[in-house]
């Protein structure tokens, strides 16, 4: 695609897939669930058309980078060291990172744990929340959806992996990705037995994306992508010395309208009175953009692209 090229390396213990693009001051792009690399094509290309060094792997689990087995192998403090290996492995002191969905909430935790190696933040999707003193992110889900919501579901080892072998990667990925309704995914027992392939597709996916995101996906499964979401609760439990530290590096934070995660309880009121302000003290930038759901990296790349632009200029020498 357009002059990327991509390379394997040793980080952290694991083989770890790259494609970047471009020279100058180095990006790190991060991407979340269910992604690859490819997430950030337009981001690549259009940003190293501007005088930036793009780099963006396939995470632990995904696509070309190594999938270890357990769920337990998937915690913030095994992806986050991936992301250190790989500046280590490229020589790179600091970078600018990019983060959205899963990827921005591996983002928040790198600023948390590594603000040495970050020049500046800009996430997507997924703001910043503080770890809570005495319930897990497991009960919160639970108790704001109940059992069905999908994070609950992808709990059990398997159980998910069966769910989604009924219905082929390529309508899965036609399925999230033409979603851009404000509401939670639910996950109840056999959603797929009676899901019907979407008649057409929004005018930002095309068929080739589909069958890229699908052949790697038909490769790997989403077991590796699961993990992330088995893991939260020793996350959870590893994570509480770092309990109230705040995020000390410059940030600018971009989420719709219609993105589910703006409407989860209690986002909205931490985001716009405060609480997020508190705990991110260098936030600089908070933009709500109007009818853009989840992907919006990929729904509105040039404007994204021009948002990253902007913020990192201000710390790019």
């Amino acid at each position: 695609m357009e002059g990327i090229e991509h390379r394997t390396l040793m980080v952290n213990g694991i083989n770890m897939h790259i494609a970047e693009k471009g020279q100058g001051p180095a990006i790190l792009f991060v991407h979340g669930f269910p992604e690859l690399w490819y997430s950030w094509r337009h981001q690549i290309i259009g940003l190293a058309a501007r005088g930036y060094r793009c780099i963006a792997p396939d995470m632990r689990g995904y696509g070309e980078t190594d999938a270890p087995p357990a769920h337990t192998s998937y915690t913030v403090f095994h992806t986050v060291g991936d992301l250190v290996g790989l500046l280590d492995a490229l020589g790179l002191e600091q970078v600018f990172v990019v983060g959205h969905d899963w990827g921005a909430h591996l983002a928040w935790s790198f600023c948390q744990f590594r603000p040495d190696r970050v020049k500046a933040l800009v996430n997507l999707s997924v703001a910043y929340r503080p770890r809570h003193p005495t319930l897990t992110p497991l009960q919160a889900f639970k108790a704001a959806y109940g059992e069905d919501y999908y994070i609950c579901r992808f709990q059990n080892p398997g159980e998910a992996e069966e769910e989604f072998s009924r219905i082929s990667p390529a309508t899965l990925m036609k399925m999230f990705l033409s979603s851009q309704k404000p509401r939670p995914f639910m996950l109840p027992k056999g959603i797929f037995g009676s899901v019907t392939e979407p008649t057409e597709l929004p005018p930002w996916v095309t068929e080739e994306d589909i069958n890229y995101f699908a052949s790697k996906f038909e490769k790997t499964g989403f077991t590796g992508g699961f993990n992330y979401y088995r893991a939260l609760d020793i996350n959870w439990e590893l994570s509480a010395p770092w309990a109230g530290m705040q995020i000390k590096v410059p940030v600018k934070f971009i989420t719709g309208d219609l993105d589910p995660t703006y409407y989860m309880p209690g986002v909205q009121e931490y985001i716009n009175g405060g609480g997020f302000k508190k705990d991110v003290p260098f936030l600089q930038d908070l933009v709500v953009m109007e009818g853009v759901g989840h992907f919006i990296n990929q729904v509105k790349p040039e404007e994204i692209n021009e948002h990253i632009l902007d913020f990192i200029q201000k710390f790019s020498s």
